[in-house]
């Protein structure tokens, strides 16, 4: 019985797997598929074409993917350095600290997951604008310079190191800067580590709130700059030019995760949070 149950197993996985896989399969084909193959279908997924570079040449040709990649590249670092601070402070402050209302406080920062975020959108225009920020990269960064999910999993991460590391250190006169610099952030190196995956994915596909504040061509991201390519080659029927920008965005996570998946796994499964 348990044979056939993990047999079931695997076999309904592998078809979640070729489901959800699917669209990704279908674009990576429609990019190296010549433009006068004919239209999509399934019938065009089958390899029975010549692949060509064409569709990506064209697609590099109608848009600053340099620059695009550039401005999403430092908005995902920026927000993700001052993340890490922000997190690990409070992470550490909710786990190893005992203040009047920590409870309270703490609930007060997970009901941040439950607001849905395009709900800010207005006020946190109205803040921007009012900094003079607009239509800045510091703007498409600033709503994400704090994360109750980063908090939530470093107070989880922090609650899985043992006390006596840091009570050694104390006994050897370190102050509490040393303490969280020396000995618990590398013990909270997958935590970290973890939270980083969800934060550049995140923000590497954000386009919500990047196209509200941002208007200069200069200034935005690979998603908007890819919205605005997309309108163009619509309107002309280049699909496979389409499919190639697309493939485009997505690639840099795409090779990341081929190349570093199991060091993903890993960082969420020993980072506190199963």
């Amino acid at each position: 019985m348990k044979a056939e149950a993990r047999w079931l197993a695997a076999a309904v996985l592998s078809l979640v797997a070729l489901i959800w896989s699917t669209p990704l399969l279908w674009m990576m084909i429609a990019a190296f598929r010549p433009q006068n193959f004919g239209g999509l279908d399934m019938a065009s997924l089958l390899p029975d074409f010549a692949p060509t570079l064409a569709n990506f040449a064209e697609a590099l040709d109608s848009a600053e993917f340099a620059r695009l990649y550039l401005n999403t590249i430092v908005v995902c670092t920026g927000v993700l350095v001052v993340q890490l601070a922000t997190v690990t402070l409070a992470g550490f402050a909710f786990a190893r600290l005992r203040f009047p209302g920590q409870g309270a406080v703490f609930v007060l920062f997970l009901v941040q997951l439950m607001i849905v975020p395009p709900v800010l959108i207005v006020p946190n225009l109205i803040t921007v604008t009012r900094l003079g920020l607009y239509d800045t990269l510091i703007a498409a960064m600033l709503p994400y310079m704090g994360s109750a999910f980063g908090v939530f999993l470093m107070r989880q991460t922090f609650r899985t190191i043992p006390r006596d590391f840091e009570e050694a250190a104390l006994v050897e006169g370190a102050g509490w800067g040393q303490i969280i610099w020396r000995v618990l952030l590398p013990l909270a190196r997958p935590g970290m580590l973890a939270f980083s995956i969800v934060s550049v994915t995140t923000h590497w596909n954000e386009f919500l709130w990047p196209l509200m504040v941002i208007s200069n061509p200069d200034n935005q991201t690979l998603t908007i700059g890819l919205a605005t390519f997309t309108r163009g080659a619509e309107s002309a029927s280049q699909w496979g030019v389409i499919a190639a920008g697309t493939f485009l965005v997505a690639a840099p996570l795409l090779v990341a995760f081929v190349l570093f998946q199991r060091q993903f796994v890993n960082s969420f499964l020993f980072s506190g949070v199963k």
